[in-house]
């Protein structure tokens, strides 16, 4: 077994005996449980109430019906809700991400998704965002309710490529984008949907994966290998003058994000559940499309929350002023 391989388990293997501890004497906090108040506030619920709707809308460009999820009460805020587009990883729908999606719902974003099981392309992804522009004008539960202004993109595994590809068709429709778990260069089947990130000409881009997502979405890589093959490679090739941030989840894997909020359920591999994504994904969201200047504090390069907040994250950079 390679040395990588050997450590990737016995780092396994002891995450699950702390689990079964914390069951056992039931007094821990949920994995990934924030110790700053920045990411507390946003790892909490916001004061919306979720309506979700799976497939009730038709269609993007390749035929694929739309899921969207949507705060239905309070009224919305002065300007509307901003509109986030959700690219699905491989084979998924939304409904593998439920309680992440629902969860930024709850914070004043209209979250829709493509049905698109391969969305690396980022063009359903792009159709999803067009889709809810629309529908700010048709009469319904949207209708000017929307701060057609404000759009964001985010996805998983290869939706987190389509998600960076739809920010660069979008032609500055989109604002910023937050790939989430995005595979290395070695794992993308069709060239013309490779992600580049040193192709961005506008938005802004938060990158996060989780420390144990290798060989996927590793957090770094070595120098001899070439390509943009990790988070850090994807990061440093982003244009001056873009704005970026990364940072990694201590102790989660690929497919922890769809956990409910647990990885009970989840596909392959899960370990952790989907808490560590709650908090500073949402603060991203609200200080890039809804001028939140308490979450702009968590990312400022060199003395944002994130960066202090080792417990849980690692690998952090930043160029936020």
């Amino acid at each position: 077994m390679a040395p990588q391989a050997s450590s990737v388990l016995r780092r396994l293997a002891r995450a699950a005996v702390i689990l079964l501890a914390c069951v056992l004497l039931l007094s821990c906090n949920p994995p990934n449980y924030p110790t700053k108040p920045i990411e507390l506030k946003y790892y909490s619920n916001g004061p919306w109430t979720v309506t979700v709707s799976i497939g009730s809308y038709c269609c993007d460009s390749a035929g694929n019906k739309f899921d969207v999820y949507y705060p239905s009460s309070p009224a919305p805020p002065t300007g509307g809700f901003p509109i986030l587009t959700w690219g699905n990883g491989t084979n998924s729908t939304s409904t593998n991400y439920t309680f992440f999606l629902k969860h930024m719902a709850s914070w004043g974003f209209v979250v829709v998704s493509a049905q698109d099981k391969n969305s690396g392309s980022g063009q359903t992804i792009l159709d999803a965002a067009n889709f809810m522009i629309a529908q700010n004008a048709v009469p319904g539960p949207f209708q000017g309710k929307l701060n057609v202004n404000q759009v964001g993109a985010f996805g998983h595994s290869q939706g987190a490529g389509g998600s960076i590809n739809a920010l660069i068709k979008s032609a500055g429709l989109i604002r910023t984008v937050m790939p989430i778990e995005l595979p290395a260069q070695v794992f993308c089947l069709i060239p013309a949907d490779c992600p580049d990130t040193s192709h961005l000409v506008q938005g802004t881009i938060f990158l996060l994966d989780g420390s144990l997502d290798v060989p996927i979405s590793p957090p770094t890589q070595p120098a001899t290998t070439g390509g943009l093959q990790s988070i850090d490679a994807f990061y440093k090739v982003v244009p001056v003058g873009i704005v970026k941030v990364k940072g990694t989840l201590v102790g989660t894997t690929h497919n922890d994000v769809q956990g409910s909020p647990s990885c009970t359920g989840a596909t392959v591999p899960c370990l952790l559940g989907v808490y560590g994504y709650l908090g500073y994904p949402t603060a991203w969201m609200s200080y890039q499309l809804q001028n939140d200047n308490y979450a702009h504090g968590a990312f400022v390069n060199g003395t944002g929350e994130i960066f202090s907040e080792t417990q849980n994250w690692q690998h952090v950079a930043s160029t936020v002023p």
